[in-house]
C-alpha cells in the first residue's frame, strides 16, 4: 500500500478507528446514536483514496479532450454506518478498541451518500476498491507503514 492519509490530526472516522486500533489514540468517540437510521449513527459513502484518485485523472482526461466544466460527486452510492465502520476496524485489525458515546455535533446530517450516477456515465469512471473491508484493510496498512517511518526517523 502506498497511499493513505497522512494527515496527523485528522478528522475522519476510519483513520480515527485504524489509529484506535493501533494503539495511536487512547479511545474514539461516536458523536450520536439517536440518527433516525438502523443503528441510530451516522451514514457515510466512504470511498477508497485510490478510487477517488481515479475519477480525479477521468476528469482531467475528459477536461482535456474538450469535455466542458461539470460538477460531479464520487462516491459508491450506498454507505456505512459509525457503528459498522468500528466494527469492521475491530474485525480486521483483531483488536477491540474503546469507543465512547458522546453528544451529536451540530450540522451532522443523519445520511450523506453520493449520486455518483453521473461520475459514471459522464466520465466512465468505475470504482475498484468498492468495499469496506478492503478500504479498512488499506487503512490499516498504511497507517502501520506510518508508523513505522516515524519509527525510523525517531531512530
Amino acid at each position: 500500500m502506498r497511499t493513505g492519509q497522512s494527515t496527523p490530526a485528522a478528522t475522519h472516522l476510519i483513520k480515527i478507528a485504524v489509529q484506535a486500533a493501533l494503539g495511536l489514540r487512547p479511545k474514539m468517540q461516536i458523536f450520536g446514536t439517536d440518527y433516525p437510521t438502523p443503528d441510530g449513527t451516522c451514514i457515510r459513502d466512504y470511498i477508497h483514496v485510490m478510487d477517488l484518485a481515479r475519477a480525479h485523472i477521468d476528469a482531467l482526461r475528459y477536461l482535456r479532450r474538450g469535455g466542458q466544466s461539470v460538477t460531479l460527486n464520487c462516491g459508491y452510492g450506498r454507505g456505512a454506518s459509525v457503528h459498522e465502520v468500528i466494527e469492521a476496524v475491530k474485525r480486521i485489525s483483531g483488536v477491540n478498541f474503546s469507543v465512547e458515546t458522546a453528544t451529536r455535533r451540530p450540522g451532522d446530517a443523519a445520511s450523506l451518500v453520493a449520486a455518483s450516477e453521473r461520475v459514471r456515465t459522464v466520465l466512465g469512471w468505475r470504482p475498484q476498491f468498492d468495499n469496506l473491508d478492503v478500504i479498512v484493510r488499506h487503512a490499516l496498512e498504511w497507517e502501520k507503514i506510518l508508523m513505522s517511518r516515524r519509527i525510523k526517523t525517531a531512530i
